[in-house]
C-alpha cells in the first residue's frame, strides 16, 4: 500500500480508519499492479493513468467511488455525479461485503470509461476496450 494512503488512513477517526484500512487492503488485493496515490486529497487507484476506484472520508460516512461503476450493472452501487461514477456509502466496516467488493473490482479492471482524457475531449467520455 502506498505510504501516503497509509498516512491518510491513520489520520482518520477510529470508525472511519477501520473502514479505510479494510477498503485499501481489499482494493490493493483486487487491483494488483494498479497505481495508487492520494489524488484530490483521497486515496485513488489508477490503471494506465485512468482513475478506477477511490474513497473519501465524509462527515458521517466513507464514500467508496468507482469512476465507471454505473456501467457495472450492480444494484449495490448508486449513481454519483453527472458522468458514469457510482458510489457506496459506508458507515461501519461490517457493511463491506467482501464478495461484492471483489466482484466490483474485477469489473473495474475491464469496464472503464476514459476519464484520463475527459478534459481533452471537453467532457465527453469514451469507452476503453470492448465490453
Amino acid at each position: 500500500m502506498h505510504e501516503d494512503i497509509q498516512k491518510y488512513n491513520a489520520a482518520q477517526p477510529a470508525g472511519s480508519r477501520e473502514i479505510c484500512c479494510a477498503l485499501a487492503e481489499a482494493i490493493d488485493a483486487g487491483l494488483p499492479g494498479a497505481e495508487s496515490k492520494i489524488w484530490h486529497k483521497a486515496p485513488v487507484w489508477f490503471i494506465d493513468g485512468n482513475p478506477i476506484v477511490g474513497y473519501w472520508v465524509r462527515k458521517t460516512y466513507v464514500q467508496l467511488l468507482f469512476w465507471s461503476g454505473q456501467s457495472f450493472d450492480e444494484p449495490g452501487l448508486q449513481p454519483e455525479g453527472k458522468f458514469k461514477a457510482a458510489e457506496l456509502r459506508i458507515t461501519d466496516a461490517a457493511q463491506i461485503k467482501q464478495r461484492d467488493l471483489k466482484r466490483w473490482l474485477r469489473k473495474a479492471r475491464t469496464i472503464q470509461w476514459d476519464y484520463k482524457n475527459i478534459v481533452k475531449r471537453r467532457g465527453v467520455l469514451e469507452k476503453i476496450g470492448d465490453w
